[in-house]
């Protein structure tokens, strides 16, 4: 209770108290930096700042995780006591302005897909097989991908789907740089699989079925 709540006995609300700047240390955290400003030695102030840091950092143990911890708890202790404190820091006070300004943007460079139904990883992998050489590897790559790719197609198109419109896609998505060996075969599709659009199948039936088709898709 605060000082003038013992003498009216009176229950006083969070939403009357004074605003925490910041709430993981708590009240009383705050109450000690209040009380720190009023220190008029300054040697004292110093050494009573050095205490607090160190009680920061008790009821605040994941700042641990953060790079350069310390500086952390010293900006804190500058935001708790409001921007109004001097005492002897190893870090620069911070400016009330930074806690203001908005975090900067992380740049993505991420190119719009090309096909919605196939996914951006899809993309990531052709990249990855057109520069590898003409070969046996090279072919049994281009062969894995295309019946991953057929079976991303019928899961979003529910319909069948010839060997040469993968190819096809294959080619158009690598802007030709790879292409497709004549005469390569991807197998028939099990008529007894059914493709099932992420998230739709909840029971677990449909997750037995989807782990037999994997199994199915092996032994092609």
């Amino acid at each position: 209770m605060e000082t003038n709540d013992i003498d009216t006995c009176k229950l006083l609300y969070n939403t009357e108290r004074v605003k925490l700047f910041v709430p993981e240390y708590g009240r009383n955290v705050q109450k000690m930096v209040e009380y720190l400003k009023t220190i008029e030695d300054r040697d004292k102030r110093n050494e009573q700042a050095r205490a607090i840091i160190k009680v920061m950092e008790i009821l605040n143990p994941s700042v641990h995780l953060q790079e350069d911890f310390e500086h952390k708890l010293w900006d804190h202790l500058y935001i708790i006591s409001g921007f109004d404190l001097d005492v002897d820091s190893p870090y620069p006070a911070p400016a009330p302005e930074s806690l203001h300004e908005r975090p900067q943007v992380v740049p993505i460079k991420k190119k719009p897909i090309k096909a919605n139904h196939y996914g951006r990883n899809i993309e990531s992998i052709i990249d990855l097989i057109a520069e590898k050489e003409d070969g046996e590897t090279k072919t049994a790559m281009i062969r894995s991908l295309a019946i991953y790719m057929r079976q991303q197609y019928l899961i979003w198109n529910k319909d069948t789907v010839a060997d040469e419109t993968i190819f096809q896609d294959i080619e158009k998505l690598s802007e030709g740089r790879i292409k497709v060996p004549e005469g390569l075969q991807l197998g028939r599709v099990d008529s007894g699989i059914n493709f099932s659009r992420p998230g739709m199948n909840g029971s677990k039936n449909n997750r037995n079925r989807q782990k037999n088709n994997q199994k199915n898709f092996r032994k092609k």
